[in-house]
């Protein structure tokens, strides 16, 4: 016969009682605790992920009154306001019991009881205990849901050849439970494809909980990712899952996984590695079960080898990497984005008849894009809220051409007879980081690109 997987303690002070109790339910239940005294109890719910305690409500020999039993029912319901507290009377008590219930125990167990009856009353304990726990979980789901609600997440836009063969790595990936690193440039799009992913997935139906690991931090990280108990903290007001659990059978996007400090990567690495999280301040240790992907713009190979970025957890986190190109190695999508931005500013701010000049199109199509799909989106949002008619014309996006002129202030491309386009390029990098004495932050602005792109090319270019 298959056990349930419960934790049941029972408390009594006849060592016969504690016997029977344990003998009967271990048949059915994977873990029974037995304690002949509830001064233990602290240590107890500390140290054990408990489901229900089985509670004897007299102590004293002689005493019959209850008021034991009622101290520690009151003691625990203070400490875990939801634990499920069956207690255990005598015929003659029953009166107490009642009132006991009136103060928060869940039901009573007359001794001598009834086999029947008493696994009746810890099936019915334990769904309870089930359904507290499941409602603590959605409760905090939601709320982390809520935060992202105003996101509003499209199809992956795009038909180039680069992000064909990103959509066919996506489909061969998106079924299976394989840690995933989702690489790219800021704006690129990484938690957009994150959620197609998810969609794709037999847990689309499940949560889908997104981490900003560079928004958190040092101090909130283990809170945020792994829960907290009450009191774990000066703020911590009640029990609270952290996001791993919140993404059971789902899936926990850890986003900027690169601005993890070093000394935090140990952290997430036994979590990574053991299946398992303690919340803060309690020390049980909770499975979880959430597909994992993660994201990053920094140039994580580089930084294993400089010691900013530990091996073992890159090993851990990409058993698949893809990578989002650019917007401007596919200028063929952008006529995509255009129109489908274009659909959507024109409903939210009630300009159904607006439409878009050629000659904004083609300053569209050559601008560089140096902010990727996030800078075109906030373009075409500018240019509908600031047309004053029904065209909307290239003076309306107030697009800065910055990026191209340093480029060309960089370097005189014509007093060199090579023009191949990536000599061209590593040309251009190596003249800006000469420029600013090995400056990445300086140079990378000069050049109109991401701090993690430059670095990609200096890898790329060897210099």
């Amino acid at each position: 016969m298959i056990k349930n997987p419960a934790t049941i303690l029972i408390i009594d002070d006849d060592e016969d009682v504690l016997l029977s109790a344990k003998l009967l339910l271990k048949k059915y239940y994977t873990n029974i605790i037995t304690r002949n005294s509830p001064k233990e109890i602290n240590q107890l719910i500390s140290k054990e992920h408990i489901d229900m305690i089985v509670l004897d409500m007299n102590y004293r020999i002689g005493f019959n009154d209850g008021k034991e039993g009622m101290y520690w029912l009151k003691h625990i319901l203070n400490i875990k306001p939801k634990m499920v507290v069956v207690l255990m009377t005598a015929y003659g008590e029953v009166e107490l019991a009642v009132n006991a219930i009136k103060n928060g125990a869940f039901d009573f167990i007359l001794k001598p009881w009834s086999n029947e009856k008493f696994l009746a009353t810890v099936h019915a304990g334990l769904e309870l205990s089930k359904s507290n726990k499941q409602v603590s979980i959605l409760k905090h789901t939601n709320k982390a849901l809520l935060e992202n609600d105003d996101i509003r997440f499209g199809p992956v836009i795009g038909n180039s050849s680069a992000m064909t063969k990103v959509m066919d790595v996506v489909k061969k990936v998106s079924n299976t439970d394989a840690n995933i690193l989702i690489l790219g440039e800021n704006g690129t799009g990484k938690q957009h494809l994150a959620r197609e992913i998810h969609k794709r997935s037999s847990n689309k139906n499940a949560p889908f909980i997104h981490v900003d690991l560079g928004a958190l931090s040092e101090s909130l990280f283990e809170s945020e990712l792994f829960g907290h108990k009450k009191g774990a903290f000066t703020d911590a007001y009640e029990d609270k899952p952290g996001r791993f659990e919140m993404a059971e059978n789902g899936t926990l996007f850890l986003d900027e996984i690169g601005n993890l400090p070093y000394n935090l990567q140990s952290k997430l690495l036994t979590v990574l590695q053991d299946r398992k999280v303690s919340r803060l301040g309690e020390g049980i240790e909770r499975p979880f079960n959430a597909r994992l992907l993660f994201a990053t713009n920094a140039p994580l190979n580089q930084w294993v080898s400089e010691g900013k970025f530990r091996q073992d957890l890159l090993f851990r986190i990409n058993t698949v990497e893809i990578e989002i190109p650019p917007l401007r190695d596919r200028p063929e999508d952008i006529s995509d984005f255009v129109i489908h931005y274009l659909n959507m500013f024109k409903e939210k701010y009630q300009k159904s008849h607006l439409t878009i000049t050629d000659e904004a199109l083609s300053v569209l199509k050559t601008h560089n894009w140096p902010g990727n799909i996030r800078e075109i989106q906030h373009t075409i949002e500018r240019g509908v809220i600031m047309c004053d008619d029904n065209v909307i014309k290239p003076s309306d996006f107030n697009l800065s051409n910055i990026e191209t002129d340093n480029t060309a202030n960089t370097a005189n491309i014509s007093d060199y007879g090579n023009l191949n386009l990536q000599e061209i390029e590593k040309l251009l990098v190596k003249k800006a980081i000469e420029k600013y004495d090995g400056n990445i932050s300086k140079a990378s602005k000069e050049l109109g690109l991401t701090r993690a792109a430059l670095y990609r090319r200096l890898e790329k270019f060897n210099l």
